[in-house]
């Protein structure tokens, strides 16, 4: 694996494919993300056919404990992201056709 792709990396290769600017590609991109944020924020799934789908999740409360003085601590009941991958994603990225 190489190093990570940015999100100045996805909107220069969009502003090259499309034939505009790096400003307008870059704003597109970010507009993307928001929407994405909004949705998750207002309905707690967003299903992107063949890509995959986003979803928030409630992890339950949980003992832990303090890495540096082994003492245990509770953990919070908290709301995570998940990404669950679509079939089309997954055999992309294995290199399946």
């Amino acid at each position: 694996m190489s190093q990570s792709t940015t999100k100045k990396d996805i909107a220069n290769a969009i502003a090259n494919d499309l034939g505009i600017t790096q400003i307008q590609s870059r704003q597109f991109v970010q507009k993307t993300l928001d929407a994405i944020t909004n949705v998750l924020r207002d309905k707690g799934r967003l299903e992107l056919r063949d890509f995959g789908v986003f979803e928030c999740k409630t992890r339950k409360a949980r003992k832990g404990r303090n890495p540096k003085t082994g003492a245990p601590v509770d953990v919070p009941e908290k709301l995570v992201v998940t990404f669950r991958a679509g079939k089309q994603m997954e055999q992309a990225v294995r290199g399946i056709k």
